[in-house]
Order: C-alpha cells, then structure tokens, then sequence
C-alpha cells in the first residue's frame, strides 16, 4: 500500500479562525474513508485541501506524491475526482449531460473550444450507463433529478480514471429511495479492488457504505478520532463528535446512530 494523501499538521486560519487546526491524517491507496463531524466541523474545508483548491495556512499536505505549494494545481487536479455541491452548482444547466462528463478530461466546467475524441464520448457513456443514468446522456442537466444528478457528478468524477476521489455530501438532499440506491451505488465502486482511494464526507453514519473500512471524526476543526471504521466508530467517539449523547449500532454492515436517553 501507499499513501496517496498526507496531511501532517495542517492549519487553516482565516479572518483570525481556525477552520482546520493541525490536522494530521494518511490515507492509502486501498483505504475507504467516511469523514463524519457536525456542521462547521472543518469536513468540506479537508476536502478543499485533499483536492488541491486550497493550501495550508501552516503544515504540509502531500498528495499523489506531490506537496502543495510546490506543485502546478492544474496539472495534480485531474488527477482527483471530485463531487461537490459546490461544482454541482457551477454546471450549466443548459449542458448534455454526455459533455458534463467528458469535460472532466480537462477538468473545465462548460464545453467550450476542446477536443474530445471519440474514445473520451464512449467512456463518458461508459461510465453514465454503468450508473445507471446511461439514457440521459443526451438530455441537458439542469432536466435531471437530483438522484440523476448526483450520478452524472459521480461519472464525471471517474471520468480521468483518478488516482483519488473525494465526495463531499453525494446523498444530501435525495430521499429515502434515492438515498439507498446511491449507498448501493457508492459500496459497488467501493468494492472494486480497481478503484482509487476514497473520501466520503457526510453527516449521517446511515450514508455509510458497507465496504467503507476507515472513519475520521472531525469537531472544530480538529481531529477527534481515526482509524479501521470497525474500531473507531464507537457510541462515545461519536457523542464526544457531536456533542450529544449517541448510541450508534451496526447491523448488516449498516450503521445507525440516536439519541441515547
């Protein structure tokens, strides 16, 4: 195994607060991550250094081999596959789908005046099929469901075959149904002994996907506990995480956490 992301005490500061405070964590090539901690817990902020959007205050963060500050972002970004929110809403709604994702070969949001060839398309369609949104390829993205969304995010996020993929929150917002369908989804590329490392940020241990096999947990900024998913996601972990008295129970290789009164 190798490390493919290597955050060794790294702080963000801004406007005089810590969003991140000396966060130190390793993920390797076979690793599955949950990243799981309440809202302004620092969570998407780690996914904006892992991805290569922002560099550290202080600290040092490897990834792929190379070290921020001392690298050309856009040469290391297509190297990471990212699903966000935050891209989500930078997509053109006027945009093919098929284009949503082959795009992704010049990590650009928007066809403009690049070539693709035709190899690219079929991967593209590949890939949208494989997910199971392979018959809106030709439709326009801002006609999708946010189910349907998500997955195109996700094939475009495949589409350079990344060494890393980080998903930041792909179930919020969809419903029970939809929710499930994309867990199943999310366990299937996760179960691939070909997929590349993996980084899933969420609020909810249901979200969880079976074969995910390491969790971190962030509070404030800080790392509160990390490590085998198995061992680490304990009711006390999790309460001293969000602050609230939580009693979290696997089943069927499911997670489920409540209150515990």
């Amino acid at each position: 195994m190798g490390s493919v992301l290597e955050l060794t005490d790294v702080t963000i500061t801004r406007n005089g607060t810590k969003l991140l405070d000396a966060v130190t964590w390793s993920v390797e090539d076979a690793h599955r991550w949950v990243v799981l901690g309440p809202n302004g817990a620092g969570k998407t902020t780690l996914l904006q250094i892992a991805s290569a959007r922002m560099h550290p205050t202080s600290g040092t963060a490897t990834i792929l081999g190379e070290t921020l500050g001392q690298v050309d972002v856009f040469e290391l970004r297509p190297r990471i596959g990212l699903t966000s929110a935050a891209i989500a809403d930078r997509i053109p709604r006027h945009e093919r789908v098929d284009d949503v994702v082959v795009s992704a070969s010049y990590a650009v949001l928007g066809r403009w005046r690049e070539a693709y060839d035709e190899v690219d398309h079929e991967r593209a369609r590949r890939l949208l099929a494989w997910l199971g949104v392979g018959e809106y390829a030709d439709r326009t993205f801002g006609t999708l469901s946010e189910g349907e969304r998500k997955r195109v995010q996700i094939a475009r996020a495949l589409m350079t075959d990344p060494e890393l993929l980080l998903m930041d929150e792909p179930a919020a917002g969809l419903d029970l149904g939809g929710r499930e369908s994309l867990v199943r989804t999310l366990d299937e590329i996760a179960a691939d002994e070909w997929a590349p490392a993996t980084v899933l940020v969420t609020h909810h241990v249901e979200e969880i996907p079976p074969s995910f096999t390491h969790v971190l947990l962030l509070r404030g900024g800080s790392v509160m506990a990390a490590g085998p998913i198995g061992e680490t996601l304990t009711s006390p972990a999790l309460s001293e995480t969000f602050g609230l008295p939580l009693k979290v129970v696997r089943s069927d290789d499911r997670w489920t956490a409540r209150a515990d009164r």
